[in-house]
């Protein structure tokens, strides 16, 4: 007597037990409930370029991204913007070309492996010229004539990145295949990322080779 005891709708009193489980039912629900809300108002960190599009803006991301570091102007008329946006992010900030396709590899005062400040050489972007023993990369701009990058349609250019095919023929005493392109790597890239390649080469200006001692110079 004189202590509250609790009934269930049938009028029996409640076990301490039942009640005791009962109550901490209600507290996990309340948890989940305030955990949902938070989640809701506190933004949790996200990777560069991810947000809650997901994969859609994510490329987006790299597209804005290889426009703001394309070293060199880009001639859009008839290209596809953005394939040549991602196309930029591909080489500049992934592939690696400039360091093998450009001679030198960066400008004056702006090489990055001396703690200076990296900028690439415009002048002679892409353009090739780095010896590497008995090879030499390839001009990889538009041609003068053709307006292909390297001179090469895009099928051509596939079978150069996917098989390693010199077209060319510069050493046929040592391989019909490229020795220093790292063709065997670019050959698992997907359709799309070959094609914003090409489609970012066709983009940029024709250049002539400079002069270097080597790659990344």
């Amino acid at each position: 007597m004189g202590r509250e005891t609790a009934m269930t709708t049938s009028g029996h009193a409640m076990r301490p037990t039942l009640r005791a489980a009962l109550f901490f039912a209600a507290l996990l629900v309340a948890a989940m409930l305030l955990g949902a809300m938070l989640s809701r108002s506190i933004p949790l960190p996200r990777a560069y370029g991810q947000d809650d599009q997901g994969a859609n803006e994510g490329e987006n991301s790299r597209i804005r991204q290889g426009f703001a570091i394309a070293p060199v102007p880009l001639n859009l008329e008839g290209k596809n913007r953005a394939l040549v946006g991602l196309g930029s992010y591909i080489v500049n900030a992934q592939a690696g070309c400039n360091d093998c396709h450009s001679c030198p590899s960066y400008a004056l005062g702006h090489n990055p492996f001396l703690h200076q400040p990296k900028q690439f050489n415009a002048a002679n972007y892409l353009a090739g010229g780095v010896r590497f023993g008995p090879f030499t990369s390839r001009n990889i701009t538009p041609g003068l004539t053709t307006g292909l990058p390297a001179d090469f349609t895009f099928e051509q250019f596939e079978v150069v990145l996917r098989t390693g095919k010199d077209f060319d023929l510069a050493h046929p005493a040592i391989s019909d295949l490229l020795q220093v392109m790292p063709w065997p790597v670019f050959q698992s890239m997907l359709d799309r990322d070959l094609r914003a390649i090409y489609e970012y080469l066709s983009a940029i200006p024709h250049a002539t080779p400079g002069s270097c001692s080597g790659a990344g110079q």
